[in-house]
């Protein structure tokens, strides 16, 4: 055995006997009366320290989970202020504008406690004649886009949709204004108008308000072509029109 093995293994014996030496030290001291009471309440410190550390690791797994759902509640925020900026930024033009007024009583100066006077309204010779609504298409909600089969949509947009819309609705009140015109008053453009938009007509369009192709080739700067098609396949699927077929035309009847 070399000099150096036989020196490595002198000191691990000794390092064991020292071990043992401690050993035996520590347990004649809680042997002792004078120690025995420090080592117990070394021994409770040791208890309430360690529950200290459990304690300590609960609230750092607290912590954790709590800094990872405002992380998460920070993401869906940013994505709704996202959203909110590109709602903002590309609101539909047909949406009519809001205007914010004062209260009528600030407006006039007028004490709100007390009486107002009302004149009686001095009537007219002749009452005016009552003009008669001409129904429009409502536009296409949000929802109601959303509902929309993929498909059918393919790649039209939500703004296209109700633009369209509002072409048929300039339509349907051109139409309607020359058939409630007086005749008279008609010059031979309105008046021809006037007899195709009769002959047009049908025991099942009657009382209701349509327009044909013709129509929006009259009015409108819309061209009849596949993506007008696409988009009256999405007005019948929200139930905006119907067609009404006879004598080789179609009639698109507002519902």
């Amino acid at each position: 055995m070399a000099f150096s093995d036989l020196e490595q293994l002198c000191f691990h014996v000794n390092e064991k006997i020292g071990n043992i030496k401690k050993t035996l030290s520590l347990r004649n001291c809680g042997q002792e009366p004078t120690l025995k009471s420090t080592l117990n309440k070394i021994g409770d410190e040791i208890i309430v320290i360690n529950e200290l550390l459990k304690k300590l690791e609960l609230e750092i797994q607290y912590q954790e989970q709590t800094n990872s759902s405002l992380k998460e509640l920070c993401e869906s925020l940013e994505e709704d202020y996202k959203d909110v900026e590109h709602l903002k930024e590309n609101i539909p033009s047909h949406l009519p504008q809001v205007t914010v007024t004062q209260s009528s009583f600030k407006a006039s100066g007028l004490d709100p406690e007390k009486p107002v006077k009302v004149e009686e309204p001095v009537p007219t010779k002749k009452p005016p004649k009552e003009q008669r609504i001409i129904k429009e298409m409502p536009f296409i909600t949000c929802d109601e886009f959303s509902d929309v089969p993929a498909y059918m949509k393919s790649r039209l947009t939500y703004s296209q949709i109700n633009d369209v819309i509002k072409e048929i609705n300039k339509a349907i009140i051109s139409k309607y204004k020359i058939l409630h015109q007086p005749k008279k008053s008609m010059n031979s453009l309105a008046r021809n108008l006037y007899h195709r938009f009769i002959d047009e007509e049908t025991k099942d369009t009657k009382g209701h308000y349509f327009i044909v192709e013709a129509d929006i080739k009259e009015f409108t700067t819309l061209k009849v072509d596949k993506k007008f098609h696409m988009l009256l396949n999405i007005l019948r699927h929200c139930r905006r029109l119907s067609e009404v077929r006879g004598g080789g035309l179609t009639r698109y009847v507002i519902t």
